[in-house]
């Protein structure tokens, strides 16, 4: 299968922003994580695994700051595949009135693809699935 590259986009609302009235880096993770789970999602979409789960954040850098009015647009990326590991690369850009595509976080995230069980649990499964 090809990389899957997916795009999201969120506005920066006063309810995001921390004391400083930039963005809150807990949202920023939250919406990588979304963006990541995205990607992965659909990824998937062909595989015997009925879902992935963020493993880990191995990675994240806080580049610029953005701001309430800015949009944050994500791009994210499946860079490589384990047995029922995914690795994903998130990239944040913030888009202002004036300019657009300013690097503003970029990250690396883990999923792990699993499957539900009868009883209602989930087993970690192998994906069956590569990046070719």
């Amino acid at each position: 299968m090809n990389s899957v590259t997916i795009k999201y986009s969120q506005i920066v609302m006063p309810q995001d922003a921390n004391i400083l009235g930039t963005l809150f880096g807990g949202q920023m993770v939250s919406w990588m994580d979304i963006a990541a789970a995205k990607a992965v999602h659909r990824f998937l979409k062909e595989s015997k695994a009925d879902a992935a789960l963020t493993r880990a954040i191995d990675a994240i850098e806080f580049k610029e700051p953005v701001h309430v009015g800015n949009w944050v647009n994500f791009e994210a990326r499946i860079t490589s595949t384990g047995n029922s590991s995914i690795s994903i690369k998130v990239d944040a850009y913030k888009e202002t009135k004036l300019v657009q595509n300013i690097l503003a976080c970029t990250a690396r995230f883990t999923f792990v693809s699993v499957k539900k069980m009868d009883d209602g649990t989930y087993q970690k499964v192998d994906h069956c699935m590569v990046i070719g």
